[in-house]
């Protein structure tokens, strides 16, 4: 990498915000999603199972229900006005010292300059305070994403298949991260 890439990276990633979400940035949180997924899944999901799992977990009324029934929580990644990706998680998982990332996606231009590294280390973060010992995802038993969450510390814990209705499946690893203070 030529070393002013990696100056102008390292700027960036200092440069980059991160905050909780609340209800009236839901239409945010389904732009960055909507961009990102095509980019995401196209090579591993039907453009119809894409569809459908974009209307099922960001219509407006999902989020709202993830965000005030389920007890997810977002965070925003933003450089300046531009908001680059979201994460959401919840904490304590079933009642136990874990803490469960449910969704991290960042914009296909910002992914590589440490904007999911700055999401996950503040949901790490998050995690500790709250006295949480794990934490907890799944992701797409073909997703490129596995790498990164390799390279963060996460293992392979197990995989599950879940029917999502409509005839499609998610077919996903279980990994999981021990943390400790």
């Amino acid at each position: 990498m030529h070393i002013l890439s990696i100056f102008a990276s390292k700027t960036i990633v200092n440069m980059i915000k991160i905050t909780p979400a609340n209800i009236d940035q839901i239409k945010i949180i389904q732009g960055i999603a909507y961009q990102t997924w095509p980019a995401t899944f196209s090579s591993i999901l039907s453009s119809e199972q894409i569809d459908y799992m974009l209307d099922m977990m960001y219509s407006d009324e999902a989020l709202l229900a993830q965000i005030t029934d389920l007890n997810h929580s977002f965070l925003l990644a933003a450089q300046g006005d531009a908001y680059l990706g979201f994460l959401s998680y919840e904490t304590p998982y079933k009642d136990e010292a874990k803490t469960k990332i449910h969704k991290i996606y960042i914009l296909p231009e910002a992914q590589g300059l440490g904007v999911g590294k700055r999401l996950m280390e503040t949901v790490e973060s998050i995690a500790l305070k709250k006295g949480d010992q794990l934490l907890l995802l799944n992701v797409n038993k073909h997703n490129e994403a596995e790498k990164f969450y390799k390279h963060l510390g996460f293992e392979t814990i197990g995989t599950e298949d879940i029917d999502i209705g409509s005839g499609f499946l998610m077919e996903d690893k279980i990994m999981a991260k021990k943390i400790i203070r």
